[in-house]
């Protein structure tokens, strides 16, 4: 198979997945989450049950399509910020940027929707949980860290934790400035790990 087919594949498979999601979500916020089936979401986008499923792992999955997405984001945040750029600071950028798009005008349907179901919370939680414990490989692989795992973890949770407390605030960017300097003392109060 030569890349271009390859490049085609990988581009229909996606465009796939994107009109998927697209159908999934027009009919959540059209029907309501519980009303609609996977049935229901395949019928309209003219794709196999099956189809839906190799795409997405769950029902809540179509409602967080951009997940993995938002975790490459966090953990790109760290790997790919410049040598001399400190964690946090790189850290509460992509939260802002993640933040922003999230209280975006055309989101908050969809996060009253995703607050109305106990499916949806459950979900946003352990996404966000394994966001952090993404998050947190990547603090911990830095080159030369001088702090432990645990405080790579704390550091991770409180990034993540930052990005809901945000979103949900009346001003999400002050929310995070008030939100950074505590996290930043918190990383700044960390111990080198002990070696025994």
């Amino acid at each position: 198979m030569t890349v271009q087919q390859s490049g085609r594949r990988e581009r229909k498979k996606a465009a796939t997945r994107q009109k998927i999601a697209d159908t999934a979500l027009r009919l959540f916020l059209e029907r309501g989450y519980e009303a609609v089936g996977i049935r229901d979401v395949a019928a309209e986008a003219d794709v196999a049950v099956t189809t839906v499923f190799s795409h997405f792992a769950s029902k809540e999955a179509l409602v967080f399509e951009q997940d993995e997405d938002f975790e490459q984001r966090l953990t790109r945040a760290v790997t790919d910020r410049a040598p001399d750029e400190p964690i946090v600071p790189a850290l509460r950028r992509e939260i802002l940027a993640l933040v922003r798009h999230c209280t975006a005008d055309s989101a908050a349907p969809v996060w009253r929707m995703i607050d109305a179901s106990d499916a949806l919370r459950r979900y946003d939680e352990s996404m966000r949980l394994r966001h952090a414990d993404a998050l947190a490989r990547a603090i911990a692989a830095e080159p030369g860290l001088t702090r432990s795992e645990t405080a790579a973890r704390t550091l991770a949770r409180f990034a993540v934790d930052a990005y809901s407390l945000a979103r949900e605030a009346p001003d999400p960017e002050a929310a995070l400035d008030e939100i950074f300097p505590m996290i930043e003392a918190a990383w700044q109060a960390a111990r080198p790990p002990r070696h025994t």
